[in-house]
């Protein structure tokens, strides 16, 4: 029973855990209370509750909420507990992630406010090749789940997506058509690629995410700002979130000294 235990690789996690944390005691290393002191505030659980509501349609009853509280404060150990071990260390798609969260920071603000009209008329006038009415595009589009999926494949020469309900690609269609089958975020999207033979992505769609490769897009002419407001905000909300995470790392990048050998 014992051997067949240390077989298993939890159980090489927590010892490695206990070597780690007895290694510090030894060493006489102060180790923080608050280090390992959890506290999901009031914001935090109204976030999971929304979370909930969101996804079911419906805000969740006391034992729901209990749940997911107890499955976030399970999730934070693991996370406190894995970083705590550098597991966080040489792994490509956790570098990926933690950059990307880095970048929505960035545009944090822009997904919450409301520009005005002012605002969005220029940016129509700024843009007139993304707000066409009878241009066409043909591309091909590769389906993820989740964002850190197509990040990982979108490094692949030929990527692999996974399996939906969605044509693999569309030619020669417009983009209402492409709109009432992806949705009008796609379109927002696909609209502000350039034709490419490369993949180019992730995309967020209202199913996720798409690498996608657009290899024909038509001139179009620009539909007046009253008939297409939505997308104009829906555009300048897209741009200037890149433009915000561009400045955002154009700061940081300042900071840095960078040898390559």
């Amino acid at each position: 029973m014992i051997r067949k235990a240390l077989r298993d690789p939890l159980a090489h996690f927590l010892i490695a855990g206990a070597v780690i944390w007895g290694l510090l005691a030894l060493r006489g290393e102060p180790v923080d209370p608050a280090d390992r002191t959890i506290v999901l505030s009031r914001e935090e659980q109204a976030a999971l509750a929304l979370g909930f509501e969101r996804t079911m349609g419906r805000p969740p009853t006391d034992a729901e909420l209990a749940a997911q509280v107890d499955r976030w404060v399970r999730e934070e150990i693991l996370y406190r507990e894995a970083l705590r071990l550098g597991l966080d260390q040489g792994d490509p798609a956790v570098r990926r992630r933690l950059a990307s969260k880095m970048d929505e920071l960035a545009g944090a603000e822009v997904e919450t406010s409301s520009p005005s009209v002012e605002v969005l008329r220029q940016w129509h006038s700024a843009n007139p090749d993304r707000f066409g009415g009878g241009g066409e595009v043909t591309f091909e589009q590769l389906y993820f789940d989740s964002q850190t999926a197509a990040l990982d494949a979108s490094g692949d020469r030929e990527p692999s997506g996974m399996a939906i309900s969605l044509p693999g690609g569309m030619d020669g269609v417009t983009f209402d058509e492409v709109s009432r089958v992806f949705g009008a975020q796609f379109v927002g999207e696909i609209s502000q690629l350039s034709v490419s033979d490369e993949w180019q992505g992730p995309l967020p769609s209202g199913f996720g995410w798409h690498l996608v490769r657009l290899t024909k897009r038509s001139g179009v002419a620009v539909q007046p700002f009253e008939i297409v407001r939505d997308k104009v905000e829906a555009d300048w909300r897209n741009g200037t979130l890149a433009n915000r995470r561009a400045e955002a790392y154009r700061l940081l990048r300042d900071a840095y000294k960078v040898e390559i050998e």
